[in-house]
């Protein structure tokens, strides 16, 4: 991808991820003059994520199927372990879930951005935001360059420097799980198409995961609230009884580290003349830690938002504010879900976790839960399983579960 020259921009976007890029694909196709700065020189490069995302989501985008060699591959069945080692199988009818190229993808969506009209700034690292009577104006980059726009949408991740400038707080350190991602070179005694979770200690907070591909080579990595995530994970490699067996002779070739929010979307989104998207705005399910499907949703609203306002010539707080409402209608339902899930799940200890599984594997979830096909929107999910018997007893059970823990 070459590096653009443009006239001033009505919207700039701080960071090329699949979200950035897709707002800005979104902005350059209502006609919107769009500008992309992402700090590293290549789209996609350095990956910090195993980009494991649903089909159905994916489909509702328009982003399925997609170009040979980015879909690596696709899973019916996820398999859960306590630390035990103790199972419980997930099968669906069909394949639910794929496993991308994240680098392959992210190249993919920025291309489809610049084919549309929008212009990317590789290698070019945002300092600061210009504001001026309260406004943000534009940005400052690290060549004391100022490049002044009408808006500004933050899509740089994590770090969320960009946020406190604007005196919209950050994401919450408390929410935050630690991620270790690795590539290894081989897998023994795995399904093709299932996927791999370790649950419980093994992972604190959060989980561990396993990620076949075709080849034999695997997604292997874990996240954790608290500790190292690369001793959980060494640890997990040689002293769990299920993944010990699967990567017993397997090499890690490459290793990622990243930060994953789970305490759910930040209290305001929005300032004057400016927007948050994305893992940024912490849109990612608690659940799971998968930001993708959520940002890009969000990113088609902050669109949408963007263009009324420059439409109207206001950029204020006020009008910019009908994006966070947006984004509410859509997420807070099965958000508030996934956090209550989240809580659950890290109340349990491991024999109690091991008590969860068994009871799903006598009570038959797998059978309640095999027609399953929304995967992101888990709060819609249950409430249209719940009425299944096997699943009626299951919430009963897990609900006293809960409340037990957190009374």
């Amino acid at each position: 991808m070459m590096q653009q020259n443009c006239q001033q921009p009505d919207a700039i976007i701080v960071g090329a991820g699949p979200v950035g890029s897709y707002t800005a694909l979104r902005l350059a196709t209502l006609g919107i003059k769009t500008a992309v700065y992402e700090e590293h020189p290549k789209v996609g490069l350095p990956s910090h994520c195993a980009g494991h995302l649903s089909i159905r989501s994916l489909k509702a985008l328009g982003y399925y199927p997609l170009p040979k060699g980015i879909i690596e591959n696709t899973f019916n069945t996820a398999n859960f372990y306590a630390p035990s080692g103790t199972k419980f199988s997930l099968r669906l009818k069909t394949p639910v879930t794929c496993a991308l190229n994240r680098t392959k993808f992210d190249q993919y969506l920025a291309n489809q951005a610049q084919q549309a009209g929008a212009t990317f700034h590789l290698n070019s690292p945002v300092q600061s935001l210009q504001i001026e009577n309260d406004y943000v104006k534009g940005i400052n980059l690290k060549n004391h360059l100022t490049v002044p726009s009408k808006i500004i949408i933050d899509a740089e991740g994590i770090s969320s420097r960009l946020l406190h400038q604007v005196k919209l707080g950050g994401i919450e350190g408390k929410g935050l799980v630690y991620a270790v991602e690795t590539e290894i070179d081989q897998v023994h005694d795995v399904e093709p198409h299932a996927v791999e979770v370790y649950m419980g200690s093994s992972a604190p907070g959060f989980y561990g995961w396993l990620i076949p591909r075709p080849d034999g080579t695997a997604k292997l990595g874990l996240a954790t609230n608290h500790g190292n995530p690369q001793t959980y994970l060494k640890h997990l490699m040689t002293k769990h009884p299920i993944a010990k067996r699967q990567v017993k002779n397997a090499k890690i070739t490459q290793t990622t580290y990243h930060a994953i929010p789970l305490a759910g979307p930040i209290n305001r989104m929005y300032a004057n003349g400016f927007l948050a998207v994305g893992d940024v705005a912490s849109q990612v399910k608690p659940t799971t830690g998968g930001g993708v499907i959520f940002g890009l949703t969000c990113g088609e609203i902050a669109a949408q938002v963007v263009k009324s306002a420059l439409e109207l010539g206001d950029v204020s707080a006020k009008t910019l504010s009908v994006y966070q409402k947006r984004c509410n209608e859509t997420l807070s339902f099965d958000i508030s879900f996934m956090l209550h899930l989240r809580r659950f799940l890290n109340s349990l200890s491991d024999e109690r976790l091991d008590s969860v599984l068994r009871f799903c594997n006598r009570f038959g979830i797998d059978k309640a839960l095999n027609d399953v096909e929304e995967i992101d929107y888990q709060g819609r999910m249950i409430m249209q399983v719940a009425t299944k018997p096997a699943m009626f007893v299951a919430l009963g059970y897990f609900g006293l579960l809960y409340l037990f823990a957190n009374p």
